[in-house]
Parts: C-alpha cells; structure tokens; sequence
C-alpha cells in the first residue's frame, strides 16, 4: 500500500504553482529508519515533474528492491517528486524540496535515521542536504558535482559515490575530486567507479541496484540493529572493506 502527499497539501489552494509530492511505501510495523529516494533533472527548467518523466522512474528499482528487504524491519521509502526540472541557479529548487521531505519525515517519525539516495541532480541534493541532523548516509549515484559542491553537508555520515567512467552528462573527474575533499570529514566514504558505464544507470543496472540497496541496508542495520538478512547487505560488506576507499572499480 502506498501512499502520496503533497506540500501544496500543507497550504492554501493557490499559494504555489507548483509543490513537491512524496510517494511513501510503508513499513511493516512501526517505523525504525526512512530512505528517502531523490531523482534527477535539469540545470534550468521550471517545467513541472510529472510522473511519467524518465529521472523519477529511473529511480523506482532502487525504492522497490530497498523496500523489499527492509519493510518487515521497519525501514519505511519515501520517493520525492519534485516541484519543478530544474537546479535554477540561485533558486536551487529542488534543495527546497528535500528539505520539505526531510521535515515531513522528522514530523511523523521523530528521531528515525534518515538514509538518502539520489541520482544525478538528486546525487548533488543528497550531498547537500546531508547536514540534516537525522541523516545518517547518502548514497549518491553519478552525481552532478563541481569545485563548488560543499562538503561540509557530510561532516560524520557515511558515504557511497558510485560513478560510471564513461559517464557523458556529469564528471565522473569532479565526483572523484569531491570523494578526496570530502573523505577526511565523513565517517567513511568510498568511491566506487562503474567501469564502461554511462549516466542512467542502464548498463549494469543489477550492480548499481544491488550495490546502492546494500549500502543502505547496511547502514541501516549498524544504527538499529535491524536483523536483515545478510544477503540483503552482502555487496557492500563485501566491496567496502578494502584498504583503497576510493580506489574501487566494479
């Protein structure tokens, strides 16, 4: 059972042309850590996302599959659909919604860790809005990165960067630079570069699927002691241990 809301659900008819919508599948139970899923866009559009668009329905394998194994462990998926396509400059639309998500999550489950994962321009927002205190790990799927990425944001979360290395649309270069910037502030972080892979996750999709859900229920289960499976946390075990953090290639 899903279910879906919207922050023009919070405020009078009229008051914002268009809003972020949340699509929420449930935990099993009471609810013990949320992953909130963030898609890709655009540097400049205030066109409107729709549900049909390619960069959230890129995003629904990685939702389904972490839902999967984590429901019946009270691990609750929250997909945001944002307000509008693009980054926008100053306007940087989309941080506003994820900041809307991370408080509807605080607001109805107070205290839960909270593990982000975002592609692309979602990648970035993840990245950004990490600084939330209830954060606990991003996952953050060839992200749109630069020289001016902050990286403070991650200060004491864990991190996966999984980057393909025949990305065309954002730089896996930029994404390794923020990897070494980054490293010393996060509790751990690795970078993994996806060989012979490009920017929507289609070639390899299992391994960018199976890797990104692991990572998570991993995560998940160090903070709660969640009893997942040990299939369901085996690809990261296994990848993430080595003596290279940043220096591994699938």
């Amino acid at each position: 059972m899903k279910e879906r809301f919207s922050e023009s659900d919070e405020v009078p008819a009229g008051t914002v042309a268009h809003a972020p919508v949340v699509t929420v599948r449930q935990a099993t139970g009471p609810v013990k850590g949320v992953v909130l899923v963030l898609h890709g866009g655009r540097a400049n559009s205030f066109e409107p996302v729709r549900a049909r668009h390619l960069s959230p329905v890129r995003m629904v394998p990685f939702a389904a599959l972490v839902h999967s194994r984590g429901k019946d462990h009270g691990l609750a998926v929250w997909s945001l659909r944002n307000s509008v396509r693009g980054w926008n400059g100053q306007e940087m639309s989309p941080l506003h919604d994820a900041r809307w998500a991370l408080a509807a999550i605080r607001d109805r489950h107070p205290g839960v860790p909270i593990y982000l994962v975002g592609h692309s321009m979602g990648g970035l927002v993840a990245l950004c809005v990490a600084d939330d205190p209830d954060v606990r790990a991003v996952a953050s799927l060839a992200p749109w990165l630069s020289e001016t990425t902050p990286a403070d944001p991650v200060s004491g979360k864990r991190v996966l960067i999984l980057h393909g290395d025949s990305d065309r649309w954002t730089s896996h270069r930029q994404s390794l630079r923020y990897a070494h910037r980054a490293r010393p502030l996060a509790t751990d972080l690795h970078y993994v570069t996806v060989s012979n892979a490009g920017h929507f996750m289609v070639k390899k999709a299992r391994l960018w699927h199976e890797l990104t859900a692991s990572f998570v229920l991993q995560s998940f289960t160090e903070d709660t002691g969640a009893a997942i499976h040990p299939d369901g946390t085996l690809p990261a075990r296994d990848l993430l241990v080595g003596d290279q953090p940043l220096s591994i290639t699938v």
